[in-house]
């Protein structure tokens, strides 16, 4: 059995789908980390058959867009005195900004260097977001 030890103060991202934990660890700059870091790959789940979990040792700032984009169903979970403080459930955010990018050559974000690509979710079942300026779609997944 894998012992980990508690963390006191910091961040757990769990539930992540097996195989992005490096993408997010590596987005996150944790390989550089001066604090505990603890990647868990192909952990076994109840609820997703295998997963990956990350631990933080500190308390760091998270674009939740973002990882809400790489992994809607992910957990972060606030750790304070070796007690969760504080479950947050992610999901896919309603707009993003410079975090997809339109691929459509037409658009005034091809053509206009500082115009922000800027998407609104269209149809969350699917995880389809709509261009705001050309109305040409991409999937968050394209992201992933």
């Amino acid at each position: 059995m894998l012992n980990i030890a508690q963390i006191k103060n910091g961040i757990v991202i769990d539930h992540i789908r097996s195989g992005q934990g490096i993408r997010i660890f590596n987005w996150l700059g944790l390989g550089r980390a001066s604090y505990n870091v603890a990647f868990v790959v192909n952990a076994n789940s109840n609820r997703m058959d295998r997963k990956d979990i990350i631990k933080i040792d500190n308390t760091i700032e998270i674009n939740f867009d973002i990882l809400g984009l790489i992994g809607p169903d992910i957990t972060v979970n606030v750790i304070e005195k070796g007690l969760i403080i504080k479950k947050i459930k992610l999901s896919l955010p309603g707009r993003v900004e410079n975090i997809l990018i339109c691929k459509n050559p037409r658009c005034i974000t091809s053509t206009e260097a500082c115009a922000p690509h800027i998407f609104h979710l269209e149809d969350p079942q699917a995880g389809i977001y709509r261009c705001e300026y050309c109305d040409e779609t991409r999937s968050a997944a394209d992201f992933r």
